[in-house]
């Protein structure tokens, strides 16, 4: 059925939900393209491409963030010559992050996680974090020299609207962008990317996706991370399917980087160090 008149009509009726009005509308495009390939009926297909949309996104947020008060909670954290008051603002990103799935189950253990992920880097000044959810206010944690320079994207306008205000809050110079991986990967160099529990979302709209992140991000160091759980807790033997899973990635850009891995309780994460052949 899929003709630019019925694309553009999904797009429209998509985003005129609350739910999915600040999500990026190339995303909302590329779905509806595939939901209206398959049906010849508009209204399955908007819904469809916003079933799709809370997979990817949706499922992962508990409630609807108040992005205004929570710019006010993290400036409070900080005093009137904008130190911030390390042990408030720690509590205050605690009880931000628990809004979000991926970073509510890594509270348990953001310190040992940085600790041990950023172990042995050099001085790390420029940070790039992909799909990032609310994880930059784990800045706190990660003990980023002053003046390092961190660039956050993920696929919500509003959400990342928040985050360029807040990243100042979090000690850190920086910008926020909108920014859809299944369409482009920002190519500006960095010492870090973090792309954390990601691959599997994606993989959701476009199989394919992960070598072209692998290839295309521009990092000395990639930190990739695959979930260990379910959203409901459950193990499912996730770490080996995610681990033999991604050595198949890997085998597909292979002499590109040299790989570690971690285990954590709830994610199991690979520290890649690019290798710079001549």
């Amino acid at each position: 059925m899929e003709t630019l008149e019925s694309l553009t009509q999904l797009t429209a009726m998509v985003r005129t939900s609350p739910k999915y009005r600040a999500i990026a509308p190339e995303l909302v495009h590329l779905i509806g393209s595939q939901e209206l390939a398959k049906r010849n009926n508009l209204k399955a297909a908007v819904k469809a491409t916003k079933n799709k949309l809370h997979q990817i996104t949706g499922a992962y947020w508990q409630g609807k963030p108040d992005y205004g008060e929570w710019l006010d909670l993290l400036q409070r954290a900080s005093t009137e010559d904008n130190t911030p008051d390390q042990k408030l603002l720690h509590t205050t990103c605690r009880t931000l992050m628990a809004h979000h799935a991926s970073t509510r189950e890594r509270l348990p253990i953001l310190r040992e996680f940085y600790n041990v992920l950023f172990a042995g880097l050099p001085p790390i000044r420029s940070v790039l974090d992909l799909a990032c959810g609310l994880n930059p206010l784990t800045i706190p944690w990660m003990g980023l020299p002053a003046g390092a320079h961190y660039t956050a994207c993920d696929i919500n306008g509003e959400q990342m609207a928040f985050l360029g205000e807040a990243l100042p809050l979090l000690g850190v110079t920086g910008k926020a962008i909108v920014c859809d991986l299944l369409q482009e990967v920002p190519e500006e160099p960095v010492d870090v990317a973090l792309l954390l529990k990601t691959i599997p979302c994606l993989e959701q709209v476009d199989r394919a996706i992960g070598p072209r992140l692998l290839r295309g991000i521009n990092a000395s160091v990639l930190i990739v991370s695959f979930p260990a759980q379910s959203l409901g807790g459950r193990n499912k033997r996730m770490v080996d399917t995610y681990s033999s899973h991604f050595a198949t990635l890997l085998s597909t850009v292979e002499g590109h980087w040299e790989v570690e891995q971690f285990s954590f309780p709830t994610e199991v994460v690979f520290r890649l160090h690019q290798l710079h052949v001549q």
